[in-house]
């Protein structure tokens, strides 16, 4: 199946170089066709192109879908959208079995829902990932285990499924990695690291007035993946772990006289972060300089133990970005400082817990944050107030953002390869139809699948109409979790201050194909009935969870 068959009939047919059929009981003379063949060469070069073009424009299409900026829209639906409706799994007229469990259907009535739904929701998939893991060149193996078989490096009798660099051949994915600022290195904008799709609406209107080799110099594909410091990527790569930051080392006194200290080396920064500093100076704030920048003190120091001598640290980054936070933030924090910050406009989601840093937003607010500094630096109660995370422990939040670094981001990546394997699997037209819904009497049971952040196989939980609720839901993945003895995959990464004991609870649930930033701060199922559109929407629904 799937394999176009050139079938000869009784009646033969022949072409022309060009492909056109002729029949055999309409011969041309010799003149004719060589007449026919040089009109049509005069539009071979339109034809070629308007083929090119299409698709492009299709493969577009697809990467479009992929954009971190539209997912918004749709995040209900990204990855796991069944190709079979409600509607269509629940009339018998398509042939397809149905979700319900009356007299009429062919399983025993002693079988429960769960059962039923167990048995015809099973699936095996075409790939098994544990024998033909997934192949990504480019890169070396850079982690201990994964929850897919992955393979990192280069390997000439198999065909990659992915690897770092744009374009790849052979259909495999390209892959951009980068921990750079967009403000410096532009692919790393996630819209332009998918720029073909404006390049392709250029192309779009004007290639029929374009020469070749006009045309050609913006025929300059993206990137099938994108992996950078934003939340918004694909797989986010962040600067922070668990094993490189020692996050909750003990406070030290801080017996420098200097109020502050900063290391700021790059003096052409495209922010004004070089301005702040000569602010906070005219301010009366005493600043001991180890950087390039205002230097004033030897810098070949360790930086994180100077630090923990100051009560207060310059966490000043060379760009204002989303999600760009560099080790100077939580070097500070490992130092037992409290961060001034400029740089991303979001750093409170990176705060460990309220009131625990100082965020420069605009140069207008040097002189507050300067009085605020004041007041924490004379006052050692309040002063204390602000570090309290450090004796206590981080906020559930900084947690559940923190703890994604407990996979390496390699991993991560074949993850989320695998899972788009999957998906296209599943919403390819020979796939298993499976209903995922069953009906006896008044009540439908409903089959889920979920996994934990930063896994890939999936866990099954049921939810009852009577029950459709959010709060039925999260109890339903910590009853199945806790029933497996499953151990969360930061148990091992976190410091031992912070692992808790053998308990744990759930911090979000969201649909799987989601970016970081949707699941921690955007998407929530508010209500039941958001669950319960949802579940309309997508009749075999799968859902990650982060565990805190």
């Amino acid at each position: 199946m799937g394999v176009s068959t050139n079938l000869r009939g009784s009646r033969a047919t022949s072409t022309t170089q060009e492909g056109l059929p002729v029949s055999d009981g309409s011969q041309s003379s010799s003149t004719q066709v060589s007449i026919f063949k040089m009109k049509w060469s005069n539009f071979l070069p339109i034809f070629v192109a308007l083929v090119v073009i299409a698709e492009i424009a299709f493969l577009g299409r697809l990467d479009m879908a992929k954009n971190a900026d539209l997912v918004d829209s749709w995040a209900d639906s990204f990855f796991y959208k069944s190709a079979v409706s409600v509607d269509m799994v629940e009339n018998d007229d398509l042939g397809l079995e149905t979700g319900s469990m009356d007299k009429t259907d062919r399983t025993p009535e002693s079988d429960s829902c769960e059962k039923w739904l167990e048995k015809e929701d099973a699936v095996v998939y075409s790939r098994d990932f544990d024998k033909d893991p997934i192949m990504v060149t480019g890169a070396e193996k850079e982690w201990n285990t994964c929850g897919v078989g992955c393979q990192f490096g280069f390997n000439p009798s198999k065909n990659p499924d992915a690897g770092f660099g744009s374009p790849q051949q052979g259909g495999a994915a390209s892959v951009l990695r980068s921990m750079e600022s967009a403000s410096y290195y532009a692919e790393n904008n996630i819209a332009h690291a998918r720029r073909w799709a404006r390049d392709l609406l250029f192309l779009h209107h004007w290639t029929l007035f374009l020469p070749w080799h006009v045309m050609l110099r913006f025929m300059v594909w993206g990137y099938n993946v994108v992996m950078t410091t934003s939340l918004s990527s694909d797989v986010p790569v962040g600067y922070f772990s668990w094993a490189e930051y020692d996050i909750m080392a003990p406070v030290q006194p801080k017996t420098e006289k200097a109020l502050a200290a900063a290391f700021i080396s790059n003096c052409g920064a495209r922010n004004f972060r070089l301005q702040a500093l000569d602010e906070l100076e005219r301010s009366k704030i005493n600043i001991d300089s180890y950087g390039n920048c205002h230097r004033n003190h030897d810098g070949r120091v360790d930086k994180v133990e100077t630090l923990k001598r100051y009560k207060f640290s310059l966490a000043f980054e060379n760009s204002n970005e989303e999600d760009y936070v560099t080790e100077k933030f939580f070097q500070s924090l490992v130092a037992g400082t409290i961060p001034v910050v400029v740089g991303a406009p979001n750093i409170q989601d990176f705060a460990p817990a309220r009131n625990s840093i100082l965020h420069i937003k605009e140069i207008e607010d040097v002189d507050s944050i300067a009085k605020t500094m004041k007041y924490l630096g004379e006052n050692p109660d309040a002063y204390n107030q602000s570090l309290r995370w450090k004796y206590e422990g981080p906020s559930d939040s900084f947690k559940a953002l923190i703890d994604m670094a407990a996979v390496h981001s390699s991993c991560r990546l074949c993850i989320h390869l695998a899972t788009m394997i999957r998906e296209k699997e599943e919403n390819s037209p020979g796939f298993k139809r499976r209903p995922c819904r069953c009906t006896r009497d008044s009540e439908t049971v409903y089959h889920l699948y979920v996994r934990e952040r930063g896994r890939f196989e999936m866990e099954s939980i049921f939810l009852r109409s009577g029950n459709l609720t959010v709060n039925a839901l999260e109890a339903e993945v910590l009853k199945k979790f806790k029933s497996l003895k499953h151990v969360p995959i930061w148990k091992q990464e976190r410091p031992e201050s912070i692992r808790g004991g053998n308990d744990f609870k759930v911090y979000r649930v969201y649909p799987v194909g989601m970016t970081q930033r949707q699941a921690l701060y955007t998407y929530r199922l508010n209500s039941s009935d958001d669950l319960k559109n949802h579940l309309e929407v997508n009749p075999c629904p799968k859902f990650e969870v982060i565990f805190v």
